[in-house]
């Protein structure tokens, strides 16, 4: 019989070996973002998922380079506001504005905060695991960087960013649907992991010297 996994409390507690304390929507952001990942509003999910299959069309398949595309698009930007402008008065129409969004100073100072928090976060937990703290971590970190660079040297970087979108836009809702099917076979992997390091630390891990690690000043 599978294990039980409880769902969502009063408390905003979540069950599950992931040990989470917040909804998968909440975890998004809670906001509009979340909902295209989740796919509550499909239209605009299936929108966003259409622009970025164009994009990559373009860029990977028909191969466009980026300066002719924005060229082209900002020609075609600025005809359609020629002809709205001056159309607007014989239609009785208002004209154009810039929505407010795209300039907003306080949107580029948000994105960009959150860019140093994410770059800042990374380096400092990347230098704690080079310093051999968790040997578990270290090695698993060396693993994941040589796949990621077979990856890399087999697929183009616009193929590895269409595939990221991919998987950020649909993992998350299948993972929502399928919650305890998903959770059960996390608990069984991440049992099976344990067990196989446990083989590996005891016969290999523990014979390897380690020096002290020298505690960071504050």
């Amino acid at each position: 019989m599978h294990p039980h996994f409880p769902n969502d409390h009063g408390d905003g507690r979540v069950g599950g070996p992931f040990h989470r304390h917040k909804s998968i929507h909440r975890l998004l952001g809670g906001g509009k973002v979340a909902d295209i990942l989740l796919w509550n509003d499909r239209n605009l999910s299936a929108g966003v998922l259409l622009g970025a299959t164009l994009i990559w069309y373009l860029f990977e398949v028909v191969e466009y380079n980026i300066i002719p595309l924005l060229s082209q698009i900002a020609i075609l930007a600025m005809l359609v506001i020629f002809i709205w402008s001056n159309a607007a008065p014989l239609l009785n129409i208002a004209p154009p504005r810039i929505p407010e969004v795209i300039i907003s100073e306080h949107a580029f100072r948000q994105i960009a905060q959150i860019i140093h928090y994410k770059l800042a976060y990374t380096v400092t937990a990347l230098y704690d695991i080079a310093c051999g703290k968790d040997l578990k971590k270290f090695l698993l970190v060396i693993v994941s960087l040589l796949i990621l660079s077979e990856i890399g040297s087999s697929y183009s970087f616009t193929s590895l960013l269409y595939l990221g979108f991919l998987c950020a836009h649909t993992l998350p809702a299948l993972y929502e649907r399928y919650e305890t099917e998903v959770d059960h076979l996390a608990a069984r992997g991440s049992e099976d992991i344990k067990r196989f390091y446990r083989r590996i630390d005891s016969n290999l891990l523990n014979k390897i010297p380690r020096g002290p690690v020298k505690s960071k000043a504050i």
